[in-house]
């Protein structure tokens, strides 16, 4: 590939980057839109279920007359999803996120269409008639889903559909939080598995365009916003690492918990369609003694951040909402996950908050911190992605003195969390199905090799002016030293003219008095010492010959590349971060004299 090619390829990629950034940006536009429809449904059905109201007024079933006729609503919400999930797309089941991660792994970012109309509507009926999740995993999938479907719509590549997936679903994140650089985080720690200017521009401006529809069609000012937090101490930022570390634990059997109800759903000797009702029974029941659990719950987390909230809700919010959220979740309705963890993270926070005030007087911590690192943490602990967490806290929050405790806390949640769990709670449901999530960002190894070091010597040249006859006996004298398909052809000069296939001099047809010009192939693929071997790997794939030409400046050869030495080079790169060893090992007279404390000279 010749340096005019190289920029022409980057030229074009520079138009593809643009060109997914402008369609990111409309579908963030839409996803806005369908996001604030999602909302006033929500509520629409909430006023209507449990007040009989025709109204778009936010407000909760908390505060309900109902009695214990409360126990059916979520019941009749949950067959009416069920129906849709039988009869609709069974896709509309779980929680958003998993699901978009195996529409990327597995099916090319390809998801159905009608999962943009049937989600937020199967989300709706669900959380409008109490279900205990936020609206936030329902529009992320209805964003992915709306990204998705254009990405199908026009002609691009999987690679940027996957892309526009993601900036839709994150797009959702943000239109409903306002929290754009947590939005963006999110898709690189769940959703795009790589981090590059292809993927990451067009997201960033997916979210801002999200964020930016948030402050148009909902508010500007933060959803969580809470009252200012003090400076913390060292023995204050101390408590909270341990604070979180504890939140870690519970944030791991609480996934656990999820796909454990999930496996006894799926023991039921009753179709699939049944088991969100049978799980709303749970949620009827406790929401008729603990009615703040039901419904999105955005209310509840403003009231744990106040830090005032007492000790019996603080209890409610961290156990029934738990029960409830987890056997709804489980019996595979249609919800989301963020807020019930931030819900359930920030009441055990703020618990452990006024257990320590209580038992250590002095420790410096206030319970709306200790209920702000709970949440984040929980959400770490749970899904893994610990940026997004932190960040997610803070812009949601505008709290700059929380930054320091939250990474302290969320950090030793995700730590906890990585030893006593195998995937996440993000992970777990495709795992089970075999489908591996990658779970680490890593260079490219194929980036960081150049072609200097896989190059060898070439063993044999051929001139286009030979005849065909002296090319085979040419060849018979060098059969034990060369032994490729591919011969490389130059002038009289050295200049590389191409390749031959050495299969051509056999053939009854060949004319032994033609010379190799020819018989040369139309494609003369080659490369520079300075290319990385991604591009030699390309060319292996694209043009399939055995060898490539490496060319210096003046086109002329100076070895060759073959696919043993790249997979040799590949092999050895990656086996070389699987060795341990100490630069010192083996050598104690140097340890002996560090030990010592000698200065050491090194000439």
């Amino acid at each position: 590939m010749s340096h005019k090619k190289e920029q022409k390829f980057a030229g074009n990629m520079s138009r593809r980057v643009f060109y997914l950034s402008i369609q990111a940006c409309v579908n963030a536009l839409a996803i806005g839109v369908v996001a604030k429809v999602l909302v006033m449904l929500i509520n629409l059905i909430t006023n209507l279920s449990f007040y009989g109201d025709l109204s778009f007024a936010e407000r909760g079933p908390a505060h309900n007359t109902l009695g214990w006729i409360v126990i059916f609503v979520p019941i009749i919400g949950s067959i009416l999803v069920g129906v849709m999930a039988r009869f609709g797309s069974k896709a509309i089941r779980g929680h958003g996120i998993p699901e978009a991660m195996e529409n990327i792994i597995l099916n090319e970012s390809k998801i159905p269409p009608v999962i943009t109309l049937l989600k937020p509507l199967s989300a709706a009926l669900s959380i409008g008639t109490g279900g205990p999740f936020g609206a936030e995993g329902p529009i992320i999938a209805t964003g992915g889903a709306i990204g998705s479907f254009t990405g199908q719509v026009i002609h691009i590549s999987s690679a940027e559909r996957k892309v526009l997936l993601a900036a839709g679903a994150c797009a959702g994140m943000a239109a409903i939080f306002g929290s754009p650089l947590a939005s963006i985080l999110l898709a690189i720690e769940l959703l795009l598995f790589e981090f590059s200017p292809r993927s990451v521009i067009p997201v960033a401006i997916g979210c801002i365009t999200g964020a930016a529809m948030h402050m148009l069609l909902f508010d500007s000012h933060p959803v969580f916003a809470m009252p200012d937090i003090p400076a913390v101490s060292d023995i204050a930022l101390f408590t909270y690492v341990l604070m979180g570390a504890l939140v870690g634990v519970a944030a791991a059997y609480i996934s656990r918990s999820v796909y454990y109800v999930e496996d006894l759903f799926e023991k039921l000797p009753i179709h699939w369609m049944w088991w969100p009702a049978l799980g709303a029974v749970a949620v009827g029941v406790v929401g008729y003694y603990a009615p703040h659990t039901m419904g999105v719950g955005y209310d509840n987390i403003k009231d744990l951040l106040t830090g005032n909230m007492p000790l019996t809700l603080l209890i409610s919010l961290c156990v029934l909402k738990y029960i409830s959220w987890v056997i709804s979740l489980g019996s595979g309705t249609s919800g989301g996950t963020l807020a019930p963890l931030f819900t359930i993270g920030g009441a055990l926070g703020a618990l452990l908050g006024v257990a320590v005030m209580k038992i250590f007087p002095g420790s410096g911590i206030n319970v709306a911190t200790a209920a702000l690192i709970g949440m984040a943490a929980m959400f770490a602990g749970a899904s893994r992605a610990l940026l997004t967490a932190i960040v997610f806290s803070m812009e949601t929050t505008g709290q700059p003195h929380g930054l320091l405790p939250l990474i302290g806390a969320c950090t030793a949640a995700y730590f906890v969390s990585f030893f006593l769990m195998k995937g996440s709670i993000m992970t777990e449901r495709i795992r089970r199905r075999g489908i591996v999530a990658p779970d680490e960002y890593t260079p490219d190894i194929m980036q960081l090799i150049n072609v200097s070091a896989v190059v060898s010597r070439v063993a044999l040249l051929m001139k286009e002016s030979m005849t065909v006859a002296q090319a085979k006996l040419l060849l018979q004298d060098s059969a034990k030293a060369y032994f490729h398909q591919h011969l490389l052809v130059t002038d009289e000069e050295g200049y590389f003219k191409g390749y031959l296939n050495r299969e051509i001099l056999d053939l009854p047809a060949t004319d032994t008095n033609a010379t190799l010009l020819a018989y040369l192939e139309s494609s003369t693929p080659y490369v520079y010492a300075e290319d990385d071997i991604n591009l030699v790997t390309e060319l292996f794939d694209n043009y399939k010959p055995d060898i490539l030409a490496v060319l210096n400046t003046d086109q002329k050869i100076t070895g060759v590349v073959t696919a043993e030495a790249v997979l040799r080079a590949y092999g050895e790169r990656r086996n070389a971060d699987g060795k341990y060893h100490s630069a010192f090992y083996g050598n104690t007279r140097l340890l002996r004299l560090m030990a010592r404390g000698k200065r050491l000279l090194v000439r």
